[in-house]
C-alpha cells in the first residue's frame, strides 16, 4: 500500500545495523544502465520498463524461496518519488518478507545512481504478492520464512497486517461509496464545476490490442506480469495525454491485481480512460482483457494511475475538469474520488513521521481501516526493536526501556500460567483493566467498530492526588496470530471524536503507541509484554519506575497476572453493543 514509503524509511533505519553482517537468502539484486531504448520522449526511463525490471527481480526472489515457478498475483500501490535519466543506473533489490500458505510477499526497493556525481536516491518501494505454481501439481504449501534480523522481523510481522488490508480493500471502497456524507460532498462538488470548460471523458478513451508472442512470456509460457503492466502503463499515458494535450508524468499507481492468467497466442486488449481530474492531478483507469479465437474476453488485470503535468520548473499545472458519461462514467468518476480520499487518509495517518503529526488523529468510519492498520503497525515496529535495555527486574517481571527520537519507550514483560488465547480475550477488552490497573479509574466502551476494533474513553486519576483527573479517547485494535509462532496483538492509540470533545474540568491525555503482545510459550503458559511509547501525559506514571525509585510496575503486572489466573476459565462472551457513532 502507499504506506510503503514510510515503511521503507523506518525499515532502512533498522537494517542499517545488519547490512554488513547478514544477507537474506531470498535477496536478489539487479542493476541496469538506462539506455535510450529504455527511455521516453523526455530521455527518462519509461515507467513501463521499470515495472518489467521490478517484476522480474521480485519473481526471481519468490522462486528462490519457493523452489518452483511463481506468478505475480498483485502489486501494491507505488509512489514514484524521482525520475531516472538516460545514462543513470537503476538498482533494484527484492527479497521475500513473509511466506503464507501458497503466496509470498516480496519487498522491492528501487534506487537510482548517478555514475558521474556518485549520488544516489530513492525512486520507489513496492510490495508484490507472488503465488507458487509448480508444474503438474496442485497448490503447494510453502515453508515458512524465518526472520534473522531486526529489520526482517519487523517486515515479517507487519506483512500479515498488509495482507489483511489487501483482502478488505474492496470492502473499504464499498463503505466509502455508500457513505451519505461522501455522496453529499460529490453532489456539492459537481455543482461547482463549469461544464463549458469540462472535457468529455470519451475524448480520452484508448483501446489497443497486443498479440502475446514468446518474447513476452515467462519460463512457464504465461504472459510475463511485468510486460502486461508495461502495456497498461502505455495506454494509460496516452489517455492522460489526450486530456491535457501535453506529456504527463506518472506519479502513483494504485494496486495491480491479476485476476487470471494469459499465455502465448492470446490477444491482449488494453483499455484506458481518464476517470476524474483534481486540481493538479488526474486518475486514469486501465484494464487488460484477453481472448483467443472466438472465446469471450477474460479480465486479466486492472489498475488506476495518477498523473500530473509538470511545468519547466517541475511544478504541477492545473488541469481542466472532466464531464463523465452517464452511468458507467459517473460510477468511475465517484470511485476515483473515493480512491483519492483513501490515498489522502493513508498519507496523513500512515506515511507521516510520528514527530510530524499530532498524537491524536480524527477518527471516522472512512479512515478507520487505516487507523487500525497504523495502530497495529506502530506496535509491531516498536516490539521488533532489538536495542531494549533491561532497567529493573523483580520476581521474574522485567522492565526494559528504549530512548528513541523524542520519546521514552517502556516494555514490561513476564510469563504467566494462562493460555495465550485466554489472556488475549481478557486483555483486549479494556473494560477489564480497571479491575487490576491502579492507573485506571474507569473505562467506557464508546463503540464496537468491528470485530477487531473498539473505541474507549479511559479515565485516570491525577498523578499528585489533587487537581484535575485525566482522560484518554483510545482506539483498541486486536489481532489473533496469522501463523503459528505469531503473537496475539492488542494495540492502543489516541484518536479524537466529535462526540467526545475535551472538557475544562478534565485534562485530555494522549497515547501515541501502547499495547500488548502475547506469545504462547506452551498450551498453558503465555509470555505477555506490555509496551508504551510514553507521551508527556503518560511519562509521570512510569518515571519513578524507570529511575529505579519504585517498583509499581511489578505490583501492577502482578495484579494483572492474578486477574488473568482468576478469570482464565471464563468465556468472555460477545461484546455488548454500544451506542453507534
Amino acid at each position: 500500500m502507499s504506506s510503503s514509503n514510510s515503511t521503507w524509511t523506518k525499515l532502512k533505519d533498522l537494517a542499517q545495523v545488519d547490512r554488513d553482517m547478514y544477507r537474506s537468502p531470498t535477496e536478489v539484486k539487479k542493476s541496469q544502465i538506462v539506455m535510450p531504448c529504455h527511455a521516453n520522449h523526455c530521455q527518462e526511463l519509461s515507467v513501463g520498463q521499470l515495472l518489467k525490471w521490478m517484476d522480474s527481480t521480485a519473481c526471481l526472489s519468490a522462486e528462490r524461496h519457493a523452489g518452483c515457478p511463481c506468478v505475480t498475483a498483485s502489486v501494491d500501490d507505488i509512489n514514484f518519488e524521482r525520475t531516472i535519466g538516460v545514462g543513470q543506473v537503476v538498482n533494484i533489490k527484492a527479497k521475500v518478507n513473509r511466506a503464507f500458505n501458497s503466496s509470498m510477499e516480496v519487498g522491492i526497493e528501487v534506487t537510482c545512481e548517478d555514475l558521474f556525481s556518485g549520488g544516489s536516491w530513492k525512486v520507489c518501494y513496492a510490495y508484490a504478492t507472488f503465488v507458487a505454481r509448480p508444474p503438474g501439481v496442485g497448490k503447494v504449501h510453502l515453508r515458512q520464512l524465518v526472520p534473522r534480523t531486526q529489520a526482517e522481523q519487523a517486515e515479517h510481522s507487519v506483512a500479515a497486517e498488509r495482507r489483511r488490508m489487501r483482502l478488505i480493500h474492496h470492502d473499504i471502497m464499498t463503505d466509502i461509496l455508500n457513505n451519505e456524507s461522501f455522496q453529499k460532498g460529490i453532489t456539492e462538488g459537481a455543482g461547482s464545476h463549469d461544464l463549458q470548460e469540462a472535457v468529455p471523458t470519451e475524448r480520452t478513451r484508448v483501446e489497443s490490442v497486443e498479440l502475446v508472442l514468446p518474447p513476452h512470456a515467462n519460463h512457464q509460457v504465461n504472459t510475463f506480469g511485468g510486460q502486461i503492466m508495461a502495456w497498461m502503463e502505455n495506454v494509460a499515458t496516452i489517455a492522460a495525454s489526450r486530456l491535457c494535450n501535453a506529456h504527463p508524468t506518472l506519479k502513483a499507481i494504485d494496486m495491480f491485481h491479476f485476476r487470471g492468467p494469459s499465455s502465448v497466442g492470446d490477444r491482449l486488449v488494453l483499455k484506458a480512460i481518464v476517470n476524474n481530474t483534481f486540481k493538479h492531478s488526474m486518475e486514469v483507469g486501465v484494464c487488460a482483457e484477453a481472448y483467443k479465437g472466438e472465446e469471450p474476453l477474460r479480465h486479466i488485470n486492472s489498475a488506476f494511475m495518477t498523473y500530473e503535468v509538470l511545468d519547466e520548473a517541475g511544478k504541477p499545472q492545473s488541469l481542466p475538469p472532466i464531464r463523465p458519461e452517464p452511468t458507467e462514467g459517473q460510477r468511475r468518476y465517484q470511485e476515483a474520488i473515493a480512491r483519492k480520499k483513501i490515498r489522502l487518509d493513508r498519507k496523513y495517518i500512515i506515511s507521516c513521521n510520528q514527530t510530524e503529526m499530532p498524537l491524536s488523529v480524527p477518527w471516522d468510519a472512512s479512515n478507520q481501516v487505516y487507523l487500525s492498520y497504523n495502530n497495529v503497525f506502530a506496535l509491531k515496529m516498536l516490539a521488533a526493536r532489538d536495542n531494549w535495555v533491561l532497567t529493573h527486574e523483580k520476581n521474574q517481571v522485567s522492565l526494559y526501556t528504549l530512548e528513541e527520537d523524542q520519546f521514552l519507550c517502556v516494555r514490561v514483560e513476564a510469563e504467566v500460567e494462562v493460555p495465550a488465547a485466554s489472556a488475549f480475550q481478557l486483555l483486549s477488552d479494556l473494560r477489564h483493566r480497571q479491575k487490576w490497573d491502579q492507573h485506571y479509574d474507569s473505562c467506557e466502551l464508546i463503540a464496537q467498530v468491528d470485530e477487531d476494533d473498539r473505541l474507549y474513553r479511559v479515565v485516570t486519576p491525577s498523578i499528585s492526588g489533587v487537581g484535575k483527573i485525566q482522560d484518554f479517547i483510545l482506539l483498541g485494535s486486536r489481532r489473533p496470530p496469522c501463523d503459528q509462532g505469531d503473537p496475539y496483538v492488542v494495540a492502543l492509540r489516541s484518536v479524537t471524536l466529535p462526540t467526545h470533545p475535551p472538557t475544562e474540568d478534565v485534562n485530555r491525555g494522549e497515547v501515541l503507541c501502547a499495547g500488548f503482545t502475547i506469545y504462547a510459550v506452551s498450551s498453558s503458559v503465555a509470555k505477555i509484554s506490555y509496551y508504551n511509547q510514553a507521551s508527556a501525559e503518560v511519562l509521570p506514571y512510569i518515571s519513578t519506575d524507570v529511575a529505579g525509585l519504585s517498583s509499581s510496575f511489578y505490583s501492577n503486572f502482578y495484579a494483572c497476572s492474578r486477574f488473568l489466573l482468576e478469570h482464565k476459565a471464563e468465556d468472555p462472551g460477545p461484546v455488548l453493543a454500544s451506542t453507534p457513532l
